[in-house]
């Protein structure tokens, strides 16, 4: 399994890191709130696991932002609080389940099983598409025209974003905060750096463009109408 955990204490995000890679599961870490919805929107995750208390976004917040977005990834919380109001609240912000701190790799390996076995209804694309540009979220693949396309991560978590915002006007903000999860302007072009060598491999030599920018507002992948 593909897996996001979102924690801020080292220790839990250790013991939870060591015991799902040592069983062959796949997971990334996310230190804080932001960061965690970043990953959570443009990640191919079977499964997040997050915390309630968050520093910089908070666990509810993290867990109903996503399901704003239609991504309809599992969310296991892991959090101290075990109260029933609490457990209530986390619920009810799109969690899935509940596992309260402290407890045992096999019931958190259990947990994760029974929610990768879930189906779920209106799940989102594994397969993405625009015109001939294709990505594949399973595979980590990118074609155009059914030529294959080469990425670097960030680049693949760019043009998924921009995918994923098909027809919308992208702020160089919303990039910063949601795909390189910076909620400050770091006052360098890695924005603008990142979209020119998109746009060099998505379209350098084929038609249509895709990947416009809006002067003065942003940028914006779209198909002619």
């Amino acid at each position: 399994m593909r897996l996001l955990v979102v924690e801020d204490d080292n220790d839990t995000a250790g013991f939870v890191l060591e015991g799902l890679r040592s069983r062959g599961h796949e997971a990334d870490l996310a230190e804080n709130g932001r960061q965690g919805l970043a990953l959570a929107i443009v990640g191919a995750y079977e499964v997040i696991m997050l915390d309630r208390m968050l520093p910089e976004l908070d666990g509810l917040a993290v867990a109903k932002a996503p399901r704003l977005a239609g991504v309809s990834t599992p969310v296991l919380f892991l959090t101290n609080l075990s109260g029933i109001d609490d457990r209530v609240e986390g619920l009810e912000a799109g969690g899935d389940d509940y596992l309260v701190k402290p407890f045992a790799m096999d019931e958190l390996m259990a947990r994760l099983g029974a929610l990768g076995r879930r189906p779920t209804l209106g799940a989102e694309p594994t397969l993405l598409k625009v015109l001939d540009l294709e990505m594949d979220l399973i595979k980590r693949t990118v074609r155009r025209n059914g030529e294959a396309i080469e990425l670097q991560p960030r680049e693949f978590q760019l043009l998924e974003f921009l995918i994923r915002s098909e027809g919308r006007i992208v702020t160089r903000k919303m990039l910063l905060e949601l795909v390189w999860g910076f909620h400050f302007d770091p006052r360098t072009n890695i924005v603008e750096t990142h979209i020119s060598r998109l746009r060099r491999k998505v379209d350098r030599d084929r038609n249509p463009p895709l990947i416009l920018t809006v002067r003065g507002a942003g940028y914006s992948l779209r198909a002619p109408n």
